[in-house]
């Protein structure tokens, strides 16, 4: 007797409902992949964090005696042990610090401090973070943060004046620190040149599907900061910023409480030296805050 086996797929049926399965199977792994390319693409960015951010150039020393310059050696809380150039000027009672950037070092900008001091009539000091120049150590947010303390506080006692009488100027990531000292210890003013508002929030746009606000360990977020800052606040920023467009720097002048000016740079790139009227500007800013206070 012959039996019959029912229901049984045939060939072209089992090729049917495998082929669903297969399909599955190939996108589930598909995913898989991706995400573990994603993954490893987050972790590469965290790992470069520091190299893209912080970029010191090779040393090369610098001889500013001829301009007036003074090499000096002071030390962060922590006992970095930090590198610097000191423009005094007798003449005048201005002090102000030169936060460079992210590419820059004190060497570089020797004629810069020699400048600042004869233009703004101000003794000048411009320093290296750890991991710049010949300043020791690596560079990492608070750890400038408290290089630029030392450098404000080490200025204020060369002048006999108080940390928060001392001039802050910082230029592009020197802006970031400008603002972290100033929130810490104030400041007579701030003059911020093509820097950003936070730096996530600019890393962010450039990295538009990476968690960058959770990962990154530089932040640098000047807006918060400014909040507690309640000095003036000259800024600069042109408008044709390659590296930090112009609408990155607007939130922090906004978040700025007292007398404040913003000077868009026409067709300004980052990397422009200072305008020529620069220092007229600064100067014309830093005279409306000095003459009320020197008014009976």
């Amino acid at each position: 007797m012959i039996e019959k086996k029912l229901n049984q797929p045939t060939p072209e049926q089992h090729t049917q409902h495998s082929f669903p399965k297969v399909i599955a199977k190939a996108g589930s792994r598909i995913v898989r992949m991706g995400l573990l390319v994603y993954l490893i693409f987050c972790l590469m960015l965290m790992s470069l964090e520091s190299q893209l951010i912080y970029m010191p150039p090779q040393s090369q020393q610098a001889e500013a005696q001829e301009s007036g310059g003074k090499e000096v050696w002071f030390h962060a809380e922590d006992d970095t042990k930090l590198h610097g150039w000191y423009f005094p000027n007798s003449d005048s009672t201005r002090a102000l610090i030169y936060f460079h950037g992210n590419g820059e070092d004190a060497d570089q900008n020797v004629q810069l401090g020699s400048q600042l001091r004869d233009c703004l009539n101000a003794s000048t000091l411009v320093f290296d973070y750890r991991g710049y120049g010949q300043s020791e150590g690596s560079p990492f947010e608070e750890g400038i943060i408290s290089d630029a303390l030392a450098a404000q506080q080490w200025l204020a006692n060369q002048t006999n004046l108080s940390p928060n009488e001392v001039i802050l100027f910082g230029r592009s990531l020197g802006g970031a620190v400008a603002v972290a000292a100033a929130a810490r210890l104030g400041a007579e003013a701030l003059v911020l040149h093509s820097t950003f508002s936070n730096l996530d929030d600019l890393a962010a746009s450039k990295y538009p599907l990476v968690p960058v606000r959770l990962l990154m360990r530089n932040p640098y977020r000047s807006v918060q900061r400014m909040k507690h800052f309640d000095g003036p606040v000259l800024q600069f920023h042109g408008t044709n910023d390659e590296l930090i467009p112009i609408e990155f720097a607007r939130p922090l002048f906004a978040a700025v409480t007292n007398k404040k000016k913003f000077v868009e740079i026409t067709n300004g790139h980052h990397n422009d030296p200072l305008a020529d009227d620069f220092c007229e500007v600064v100067n014309d800013f830093l005279a409306e805050i000095e003459n009320p206070k020197r008014q009976p």
